[in-house]
C-alpha cells in the first residue's frame, strides 16, 4: 500500500460483503489508501489476499478498531454492513471521532431519519434501488432514464413520438397551451445533428424525435408521458401494484 502522500484518499470501509467489496475494488484501483475492517475471518482472508489494503479482522462497532484503522487521519468512512444496527453504530463512533465524510448504506427506508439525525450521508439498498429500476422499466416502458429527487419528483430521459401534442411547439407555446403545467422543466434537448445537448429557452421548438430531459415535481405519470406522445404508459401502469411486492421483498435484504 503506498504512502500516505500519494493517495487520493485515506478511506476505511466496514464490511467485505456484496456491497463491501466491489466498493473496496474501486476505491484500491483509484489509488486510494484503504483500510477494511471485516470481522468474518474469511471474507478478511479473502480481501487481504486479493486487494492493495490494510484489512482488520475485528468488530468495527468498537472506538478501539475506528482508531486502530486510522479514524484520525482518514478522509472518510464507508459503512457497508447488512445490519442497519451495525450500520448505525459505526457511524455514531465515526461522528464521534469527527471523521469529515461519513457514509453509509441504509436497508429499511424506516431508518433513514435515524441516519440523517445523526448526519451521515446515505445510501438505499443497492438491490432495492435495482429492484425500483427494473419495475420502472416495466411500469413506464418509455422512459429512457431517470432519478428521483425528494419524494415524488423525478428527472427523466423521454423521446418526442410523432403524434406528441408538444412536437412542433415552442416551449412558450406548450406552456400556454396547459401541456406544461409550473412544475414541468424541459431541461435539455438531445437532437440528431446537433453535436451538443440544446438548453432550452421559451422560443425553443420541439421536434419529433428529440429526446428531452425533463424535470417533474410530480414524476413521470403517465398524463405527462402523454404530452411527450407515448400512450401506452396507461396501459403499463396496471402493474401499480408490483412496486409493493418488490419493495417489501428487498427490505429485508
Amino acid at each position: 500500500m503506498g504512502k500516505r502522500g500519494d493517495a487520493e484518499m485515506y478511506v476505511i470501509i466496514v464490511g467485505a460483503g456484496d456491497i463491501g467489496t466491489p466498493l473496496i475494488d474501486i476505491a484500491t484501483r483509484s489509488g486510494n489508501e484503504v483500510v477494511v475492517i471485516e470481522r468474518d475471518e474469511q471474507r478478511a482472508s479473502r480481501i487481504t489476499s486479493e486487494y492493495d489494503c490494510l484489512v482488520l479482522n475485528t468488530d468495527a462497532t468498537t472506538k478501539g478498531a475506528l482508531i486502530d484503522a486510522g479514524a484520525d487521519r482518514a478522509d472518510a468512512l464507508i459503512s457497508t454492513t447488512n445490519q442497519d444496527a451495525t450500520n448505525i453504530m459505526v457511524c455514531l463512533l465515526a461522528t464521534e471521532l469527527e471523521l469529515p465524510g461519513v457514509v453509509s448504506v441504509v436497508h429499511n427506508p424506516d431508518h433513514m431519519g435515524i441516519f440523517e439525525w445523526i448526519g451521515v450521508n446515505t445510501i438505499e439498498n443497492p438491490q432495492r434501488l435495482i429492484a425500483e429500476y427494473l419495475y420502472r422499466a416495466v411500469k413506464r416502458p418509455t422512459i429512457v432514464d431517470y432519478m428521483r429527487v425528494g419524494e415524488h419528483a423525478e428527472v427523466f430521459e423521454i423521446d418526442v413520438g410523432s403524434d406528441a401534442p408538444i412536437a412542433d411547439k415552442t416551449l412558450q407555446e406548450a406552456g400556454d397551451s396547459g401541456l406544461l403545467g409550473d412544475d414541468i422543466l424541459i431541461v435539455a434537448i438531445d437532437r440528431e445533428g446537433e453535436g451538443e445537448p440544446i438548453t432550452p429557452r421559451g422560443n425553443t421548438r420541439i421536434d419529433t424525435s428529440d429526446r428531452l430531459t425533463v424535470y417533474s415535481g410530480s414524476g413521470a405519470t403517465p398524463e405527462i408521458t402523454d404530452v411527450f406522445g407515448h400512450y401506452e404508459d396507461h396501459a403499463a401502469s396496471n402493474f401499480s401494484t408490483a412496486t409493493e411486492l418488490i419493495s417489501n421483498s428487498f427490505t429485508n435484504v
